[in-house]
């Protein structure tokens, strides 16, 4: 039997796979929920369903931010807390964290329910595609606290030294949504309304099991604590977070913002074809955030101890598995396009060879993309959620919103497609530099 990996250990090549391996798979797995509700809505309850899940999702998803946040940020708080080995103060900091997310989604889920209607309509839902709308964004906001939840463990399993037990849940959590989206939307022929509890159940798996885990008493770094509350901890782990919270809000505006132009310029058809290749983009992208989220308690906990020496190999290795994972994903991203658009649409001809074309174009940007995240993450895991969230804002927003309203006007259509590419590119240069810059402070190299 393979010893445990610790934070602590030195990490070489095939031991730094083996710590975030399942935060990779974790995060392809997660990746499912949105995939399979897709997939089986679009090929049971037609394509204006299809339509209105995909109108509404980023609105609905909005809000899940909040987790990504006080998971990513928070977990940067606890491990650099481990590091220096204030371990009783570390469990009460991750206590406060996961108690105000449960307080933070319901007061969210509130605000979402109420609002959901208004935001259909702004999208331009109108008679059955508005109903669908507003049925599927109120069952996901009503779920909102679990899929908070979900999201903050997600980080915390990996501090807790726990990967492999976070993989194992929401590879339950997984499973449990592909049977039921099989039952609700296949079988029972419920619909939208069918897919979104499906989704809502599954997130209450991931949510639950970890939240019991922590409660009771277990052989990990954390567990559940008394509430004490620390303010200034709290505020610090929300700026250090803000980059994913910055990420998250930004590609569902961004998202908005590309179904608007997809209906101007293609119309329904544009917003399905961008649907799917959203849902297939989850299953690549999850490498480069699954990857980020395994290394960020290395990176905390190493940079807490002062060890700069295993700081600057994780550092270097990263930046090599980075540059390879993004070439060959390019390559497995363009022989695939045909085959996975077939999967979600092959029941429309015209569509499929729309979203063939347009994934074919959006999967050169993976090529750097793994970059831009990863430093992104990287200076969130040293505490540095300011360039953290400037390298966020302007990849997710201002450089996607600026090509995706510029290009379409000299490449039409393909613009819209295209847009992701540039940003990716015009943000790769602002991470290098940044990285060159903050170098002296953090000696990363």
């Amino acid at each position: 039997m393979k010893k445990r990996i610790q934070l602590s250990d030195h990490f070489t090549y095939g031991r730094l796979i083996r710590f975030v391996l399942p935060s990779i798979m974790m995060m392809i797995f997660t990746s499912i929920y949105g995939a399979i509700d897709g997939l089986f809505v679009s090929q049971f309850a037609g394509k204006e369903a299809f339509t209105a899940v995909n109108l509404i999702m980023p609105f609905a998803m909005l809000p899940g931010a909040f987790g990504f946040m006080l998971g990513t940020g928070g977990s940067a708080v606890v491990a650099k807390t481990l590091g220096e080995g204030k371990k009783e103060r570390a469990n009460e900091y991750f206590s406060m964290m996961v108690y105000t997310s449960i307080v933070g989604g319901i007061v969210l889920t509130v605000a979402g329910i109420l609002t959901v209607p208004l935001a259909a309509r702004a999208f331009g839902a109108r008679d059955g595609m508005l109903d669908a709308c507003v049925v599927y964004g109120r069952i996901l906001f009503a779920a909102l606290p679990l899929f908070i939840l979900q999201n903050i463990f997600q980080s915390f399993l990996v501090t807790a030294e726990k990967p492999s037990f976070g993989l194992a849940v929401t590879v339950a959590a997984g499973f449990t949504n592909v049977v039921l989206d099989y039952l609700f939307v296949a079988v029972f022929q419920w619909g939208i309304e069918g897919a979104g509890i499906a989704t809502g159940i599954s997130q209450a798996v991931g949510a639950v099991i970890p939240l019991v885990y922590f409660i009771r008493k277990n052989d990990s770094l954390l567990h559940l604590t008394r509430p004490v509350f620390y303010g200034r901890t709290l505020w610090k782990a929300c700026l250090n977070g803000s980059s994913e919270l910055m990420t998250n809000i930004s590609m569902s505006l961004v998202n908005i913002l590309y179904n608007y132009q997809l209906m101007r310029f293609i119309g329904e058809d544009g917003v399905a074809a961008y649907g799917v290749i959203m849902y297939v983009n989850f299953f690549f992208v999850a490498v480069f955030i699954g990857y980020s989220i395994g290394t960020a308690p290395i990176v905390s906990f190493h940079y807490g101890a002062g060890n700069q020496q295993e700081l600057r190999g994780i550092f270097s290795k990263s930046n090599v598995l980075m540059v390879g994972c993004g070439l060959a994903m390019v390559l497995l991203a363009l022989g695939l396009s045909g085959p996975l658009a077939h999967v979600f649409v092959g029941y429309d001809v015209a569509l499929m060879e729309l979203t063939r074309h347009g994934f074919a174009i959006y999967s050169l940007s993976f090529a750097v993309m793994g970059m831009n995240i990863y430093g992104s993450a990287f200076f969130t895991a040293l505490g540095d959620g300011l360039v953290s969230a400037l390298i966020s804002f302007l990849r997710t927003l201002v450089f996607q919103l600026a090509s995706v309203l510029v290009l379409p006007v000299f490449f039409k259509a393909d613009g819209i497609w295209m847009a992701v590419v540039i940003s990716e590119v015009l943000a790769l240069s602002v991470t290098v530099m940044l990285l060159f810059k903050k170098r002296s402070t953090y000696h990363y190299f």
